[in-house]
């Protein structure tokens, strides 16, 4: 059975295509000439794609992206759309709004939350919780940007002004290890993911996203360090069984 039977459209992905389709070339950061896989991002020789997950989930993601952000081989929106079914991937834009964006957050389906600190918000819009029993599946709106961009985006975004803000109280700090932060409260994206859709009774969904994490991490950084790829580690273990298939168990070379 052919990937594309099995796992739903990425639409970080799409996005991406949509971009270098207009002539929008990717970001030279160091490491860029080595050869990358083009489906997971990763270098070739430690390919991710293996070990994606398959799971069903109830709730589902919208990402808003910066140009920048949808180019980084180390952004974990991306992981998101791995998991997740029922992705969506925007560019920010603070003069344009996508009118499919627009029709989304419109859709009955849904019950959109924003998420966000609830401490940069009046207290009448913040939740810490996510209604299960209302009829309608939780879509979780992500700023998949850095703090700073991610604070410009919240400011700048009217049509975000009506939704109620999901404000997250992590229980441990970041284990994101790519790029550097100045704050270890802060987590990554895939790693607020997972704490929504644990909120909203994807167990199952959340699991999978904090294992797939932590093997992308890994391999990137095994993958970065010109170390052989290992497979045998907890990350790996943890993730096994939402992976359909029989991943490698030993290093492409």
């Amino acid at each position: 059975m052919s990937q594309a039977t099995i796992f739903s459209v990425n639409a970080v992905a799409r996005l991406r295509d949509q971009r270098e389709e207009e002539g929008i070339k990717p970001i030279q950061a160091r490491g860029w000439r080595a050869p990358r896989c083009r489906a997971c991002r990763v270098i070739e020789s430690h390919c991710l794609c293996a070990w994606r997950p398959q799971v069903e989930t109830r709730s589902g993601v919208c990402l808003i992206m910066t140009n920048k952000e949808v180019f980084k081989p180390s952004n974990t929106g991306w992981l998101i759309a791995d998991v997740v079914r029922d992705n969506h991937a925007f560019i920010w834009s603070r003069t344009e709004v996508d009118p499919q964006l627009l029709a989304l957050l419109a859709d009955p389906q849904w019950q959109p939350y924003l998420v966000f600190p609830g401490e940069y918000v009046e207290p009448a819009r913040v939740t810490n919780s996510v209604a299960t029993d209302i009829g309608k599946r939780p879509l979780f709106i992500l700023l998949d940007a850095t703090w700073t961009e991610a604070r410009k985006i919240f400011r700048k975004s009217p049509y975000f002004d009506r939704l109620p803000i999901l404000s997250l109280l992590p229980e441990k700090l970041s284990r994101y290890r790519l790029r550097r932060s100045t704050r270890s409260e802060h987590l990554c994206t895939a790693e607020v993911a997972a704490l929504c859709l644990d909120l909203a009774g994807d167990t199952d969904a959340a699991s999978a996203l904090d294992a797939y994490f932590d093997v992308f991490s890994q391999h990137y950084l095994d993958a970065k360090h010109q170390l052989d790829m290992n497979v045998s580690t907890p990350a790996h273990a943890e993730l096994l069984p939402f992976v359909q298939g029989t991943p490698p168990q030993s290093p492409i070379l």
